[in-house]
């Protein structure tokens, strides 16, 4: 059930014919990208999943060379740049020794979107690497640097075991969503409306992975549909220690939960599992500063078929018009598309949970608008802002030496 985009993902980043395409071919053991010795046959970036042991699945990305030229040229490379704001590790590709401008933009990038980084110096079988290579990079001090040919790969373990070390724990060392909330036997309540923007025949991925979370954590899920709860709750023993829903039904969920069970959604536990959680709390309330004309920036993090209530793009839209009481516009940008103009042309961004992508991702999505000093929030914490049960909704994660009233 989990998208491959929501794996770990390493790209492979080096000039044209430097062997980028056969590096990733040996690394996954298959002819994943074509393999030509004339430069810039790599043209759009390759993914490929692979399962390296220690991290688990994971995603390469092969790119066109940085050293591309020409009006297409640039292109490619723009799309090689691009794949920088995506990755949780960068493999670096040298060959003959060479190390000059290309790379150096690239090690900018890199720091600037605090992506790692190895450093492999590839067809060591025709030059092999020279100590003084090391020495112009010296923020590695030789530690991340290896020795590799693809024709001759007999210290792919090496490197393999270079890349579980560099790549960050937090990209494949998964948190529990809401093991610290719950206790081993406790029972939580799924609020799970199925609506016309349910899946036919299963669940939204971010309920299926809260009801595995429960049991990880040795709880009980009890799962029912919105109408059901009433009725539930009148039986149900013991008392849930914790109700989810989705966050189109929080008015209803509010109404039928008691009080001294804690209520969330299923959007703001993923929100805190790997969203960028304190910038959610504080931009939420800028919801109540909108003017006429603002633009409202609307991020999905998936694409699906859009029906005639999509969440993100008629109801919120819909909901923030009659919450705010102004004219404002609305631009709504799926996947990891481009946002169109400028980041200081919106004056507060809407990010859905982000199910289906790495929180790398997700926080160098919203980057640009927090360095701007844009108010960033989350689908469910802006519904549960409009529709008056704020507190409630953010009341289970906060600590207990933090008040609402820093957020609000």
């Amino acid at each position: 059930m989990k998208g491959s985009n929501a794996k770990p993902h390493i790209g492979i980043f080096g000039r044209r014919n430097n062997g980028k395409s056969s590096l990733i071919n040996s690394l996954t053991g298959q002819e994943v990208a074509i393999v030509s010795d004339v430069p810039g046959t790599t043209t759009d970036p390759v993914k490929k999943s692979i399962e390296i042991p220690g991290i688990g699945p994971v995603v390469m990305i092969d790119t066109a060379g940085m050293d591309d030229f020409g009006e297409l040229g640039e292109k490619r490379a723009g799309k090689t740049r691009d794949t920088i704001k995506k990755i949780d590790l960068a493999i670096i590709v040298l060959t003959s020794n060479q190390f000059g401008t290309p790379e150096e933009q690239l090690l900018t990038e890199l720091k600037r979107w605090d992506v790692p980084w190895i450093v492999i110096h590839n067809k060591s079988d025709l030059a092999p690497m020279e100590k003084g290579l090391t020495d112009q990079l010296p923020e590695t001090g030789g530690g991340n640097v290896v020795e590799y040919s693809s024709v001759d790969p007999s210290n792919k373990e090496q490197v393999i075991g270079l890349i579980r070390k560099h790549i960050p724990e937090t990209a494949y060392m998964k948190k529990s969503l809401v093991g610290d909330l719950i206790s081993q036997g406790d029972l939580v309540l799924l609020i799970t409306p199925i609506d016309d923007e349910a899946p036919e025949g299963r669940l939204i991925l971010p309920q299926v992975q809260a009801i595995r979370d429960i049991l990880d954590n040795d709880a009980i899920a009890v799962v029912a549909k919105e109408r059901e709860i009433d009725t539930l709750l009148k039986r149900l023993q013991p008392r849930p220690a914790l109700a989810i829903c989705d966050s189109q039904v929080f008015l209803k969920a509010d109404a039928s939960v008691p009080p001294e069970i804690p209520l969330t959604s299923f959007s703001m536990v993923l929100a805190r599992y790997k969203g960028d959680f304190d910038n959610y709390l504080r931009g939420t309330s800028a919801l109540s500063a909108l003017k006429n004309g603002d633009k409202v920036l609307i991020l999905e993090s998936c694409t699906h078929h859009v029906s005639c209530d999509d969440i993100g793009r008629v109801k919120i839209p819909r909901w923030l018009t009659q919450f705010s009481g102004v004219d404002l516009s609305f631009e709504v940008v799926s996947g990891l598309d481009s946002i169109p103009g400028k980041i200081t042309d919106y004056s507060i961004v809407i990010q859905c949970g982000g199910c289906m992508i790495t929180r790398k991702q997700l926080i160098n999505r919203l980057r640009p608008a927090i360095e701007a000093g844009i108010p960033v929030t989350n689908y469910g914490m802006a519904i549960a802002y409009m529709q008056g049960i704020y507190d409630r909704a953010i009341a289970p994660f906060l600590h207990k030496d933090q008040t609402q009233t820093n957020y609000l």
